[in-house]
């Protein structure tokens, strides 16, 4: 059986460590919060100017002056810092951040990655996505396998405009866990259930199943 979203973003959270640096993209990657091993110290960083972000509050603790760089209002930590976006962005560009989780449109075989804009579609910006995967050690994709129309969205090459090329460290959907290495897309975990047969039926990418 598929794993739910809530169950694609705790898979996610066993790739955080204690004393690890993390940012956690716009969309279903910042549930990855929530997910956070009991007694782990994991440091949560927003690119809008704030350092040990804390999970999403409830209904009676929310402040509305605090957000995340998709505009979801979160909570501080005692240990919590600000700071302007400069300086945010200074910690990703100086290869500080140790992590990051973020969506995908697209995720080539080779690990080049599509998920900033669709051609004709009004964009806002490409926020700092192109930022995080030049200056972060390891980028981890959380996505849905198939876009709604059910096309792949594990391709061999991405149709739409690039983030980066070859960046893609380990891709997490609700079928399974991929990575990359080598340049080779590799199966190393299924959801309860899913065959590798069923994987292969909904995505274009070449891979090998190791698991």
């Amino acid at each position: 059986m598929a794993w739910t979203r809530d169950e694609m973003c705790k898979r996610a959270a066993k790739e955080l460590y204690d004393g690890a640096y993390v940012n956690l993209g716009i969309g279903m990657p910042t549930v990855v919060a929530n997910f956070v091993p009991d007694g782990m110290n994991v440091i949560l960083q927003s690119e809008n100017g704030m350092l040990g972000m804390g999970p999403f509050p409830l209904d009676s603790e929310v402040d509305a002056d605090l957000i995340n760089a998709g505009k979801q209002t979160i909570s501080e930590l005692p240990d919590s810092s600000y700071f302007d976006s400069a300086t945010s962005f200074g910690m990703i560009r100086g290869g500080h951040i140790d992590l990051t989780i973020l969506g995908a449109l697209q995720v080539a075989e080779n690990g080049d990655l599509a998920n900033w804009m669709v051609p004709g579609k009004m964009v806002k910006g490409m926020g700092g996505a192109m930022d995080l995967v030049a200056g972060v050690k390891k980028i981890v994709v959380l996505m849905e396998h198939n876009a709604k129309d059910g096309s792949a969205k594990l391709v061999k090459k991405c149709s739409l405009p690039l983030t980066g090329v070859g960046v893609v460290d380990m891709i997490i959907t609700e079928l399974g866990v991929f990575v990359i290495e080598e340049g080779k897309l590799k199966l190393i975990e299924k959801a309860e259930g899913i065959t590798t047969e069923e994987i292969k039926k909904r995505t274009e990418a070449e891979f090998i199943a190791v698991c």
